[in-house]
């Protein structure tokens, strides 16, 4: 099969290739995936996760790619819940070949059943900003209808997602970008902007929650803005400052059928858009990496 693989470590462009590799053979309580649509990350390569297993063995050549939309060809032994012919969206584990192939191996359990009326290209786009927000904004900030919400990154795919996820639960949201994202911002559902480069972060006055995914002096200055009783959640980095009468989580993301089976249900029913910003086929992809395109790139296998 054809694969998207990193190599060296140490190279300036981690050995990164279109590769022929063998179709892989599923684990017990695995399936295997006929990938229609993959999504990645552009920093993937800088993971450790990506060039070593969990035991700490190199297992290189390593396919790039943690999310999949696809259709089920195989199962290992034990497997429940899917079937052969079903078709499947997801997160695949971090320490595994991915999904920018044309078949990968995954846990049954980090799937979820994908409608039919969905396509593939724009399910592959949400696993990685879907559960993201999810679990930052439900699992870890217990947002709720009333509630302030600062969602930093607005213009970018995890924090689209959250402003459309928070405003469904009815909360108050302000989210911060730069000068093009304001737009796009209010047709998700901002109720106020910050531009980060020319408003100030502390004029928002206090918030219930922060949701951050940029880090750094945005994150330490966040931490000012809760009000008592509130919650930071960061996937960045864990803060550098704590807050004196809240609470500051980092968390990384987790696959989740229960709550992908969620966000499939509003992409359904078009509650819920990821964002797409280009579609290149499997071949394209090294020339994505090496022209550092922005945005949010989804490979096409079929």
């Amino acid at each position: 099969m054809r694969a998207i693989t990193v190599r060296d470590r140490e190279a300036d462009d981690f050995g990164l290739s279109l590769t022929e590799l063998p179709s892989p053979s599923p684990a017990e309580n695995d399936v295997v995936v006929e990938v229609h649509a993959a999504g990645f990350l552009r920093g993937e390569p800088d993971w450790p996760s990506t060039w070593t297993d969990r035991a700490g063995r190199d297992r290189t050549p390593s396919v790039l790619g943690h999310e999949l939309s696809g259709v089920v060809v195989e199962l290992g032994y034990g497997t429940t819940g899917l079937t052969i012919g079903q078709r499947v969206f997801g997160l695949t584990d971090w320490a595994r070949n991915g999904s920018l192939a044309e078949y990968t191996a995954v846990e049954a359990r980090n799937l979820a059943p994908l409608p039919a009326s969905v396509d593939h290209i724009a399910a592959a786009a949400l696993p990685m900003p879907g559960l993201t927000a999810w679990q930052a904004l439900f699992d870890h900030a217990h947002l709720q209808a009333g509630q302030s919400v600062l969602i930093h990154g607005v213009g970018g795919s995890v924090g689209s997602v959250g402003v459309q996820l928070a405003r469904e639960t009815g909360a108050h949201i302000i989210g911060t970008g730069r000068a093009a994202d304001k737009d796009l911002a209010a047709s998700q559902g901002v109720n106020e902007f910050l531009d980060l480069g020319s408003d100030r972060l502390e004029d928002v006055g206090e918030v219930d929650v922060v949701f951050d995914v940029i880090g750094g002096e945005i994150l330490d200055r966040s931490t000012a803005l809760l009000r008592p009783g509130g919650t930071l959640v960061t996937v960045a980095e864990p803060t550098r400052v704590q807050p004196s009468g809240g609470r500051a989580i980092f968390f990384v993301v987790e696959p989740n059928r229960e709550q992908s089976i969620e966000l499939a249900a509003r992409l359904r029913d078009g509650r819920l858009t990821p964002q797409v910003t280009a579609v290149r086929d499997l071949a394209e992809i090294p020339a994505v990496f090496a022209e550092h395109m922005r945005g949010r790139i989804i490979s096409t296998l079929k």
